[in-house]
């Protein structure tokens, strides 16, 4: 693939392991409503849409089914709050994420980050991970209207690095990563080792296919 002039990197499940904190936080909050406790598997088919959807995935156990909406808006604060205090406790950079950083940041390329995490919990993560830093612009779940896979949230970052679509290159583990990718016009990378709903990655037909971050200057080139 050809080096691009700007890389949007995805969050949870791209950049970070963040399960065990949304897991914990998600069986704690069951607990207050007395609902049984999901545990950390069940937890890593929920990431992906935001932090509202997540929640009714733990309340119900499942991807697609509403909650009674009492129980909804009873749950939901109650999560924020565990959550606000448990942000970075137990979460993790994997492994190749440092090393894919430096590289990029070596070559010159402009880096965003995007998310469809509210930044009052994306910004802190990030911060404490150490990489808040590396990023010219962070898009989180709640900087537009839209999130992914919706493409709005990709073309803010473009329009910020005045970059060109062409030029432009995202780097997710979902399909929604994909495909806001492609509904932007960007070249888009997927990693093996996220969030996808227990689906492979390769489906979505990304560009190219990485195990580890630290793989990119092996899949770019000058």
């Amino acid at each position: 693939m050809k080096l691009p002039r700007m890389v949007l990197i995805d969050l949870d499940g791209t950049l970070v392991d963040s399960v065990p904190d949304l897991a914990f936080c998600a069986d704690e909050m069951n607990k207050v409503l007395g609902l049984p406790v999901r545990g950390e598997n069940r937890a890593r088919n929920w990431v992906g849409n935001g932090v509202e959807r997540f929640v009714k995935r733990a309340l119900t156990d499942s991807l697609h089914d509403e909650p009674e909406p009492a129980l909804f808006e009873k749950a939901l604060p109650i999560f924020m709050a565990l959550y606000a205090e448990n942000t970075s406790a137990r979460s993790r950079l994997y492994p190749g994420v440092r090393e894919g950083i430096d590289y990029l940041q070596a070559e010159g390329i402009a880096l965003g980050c995007v998310t469809n995490k509210a930044a009052r919990f994306t910004e802190p993560l990030l911060q404490e991970l150490g990489i808040y830093d590396c990023f010219g612009i962070v898009v989180s779940g709640d900087t537009l209207p839209q999130k992914k896979p919706d493409p709005a949230p990709l073309r803010h970052a473009a329009d910020f690095f005045k970059v060109p679509a062409e030029a432009s290159l995202m780097i997710g583990d979902s399909m929604h990563d994909v495909e806001a990718a492609r509904n932007a016009g960007f070249s888009v990378i997927a990693v093996t080792y996220g969030y996808n709903h227990g689906h492979d990655i390769r489906e979505a037909n990304p560009d190219a296919v990485v195990d580890s971050l630290a793989e990119l200057p092996r899949v770019l080139e000058d």
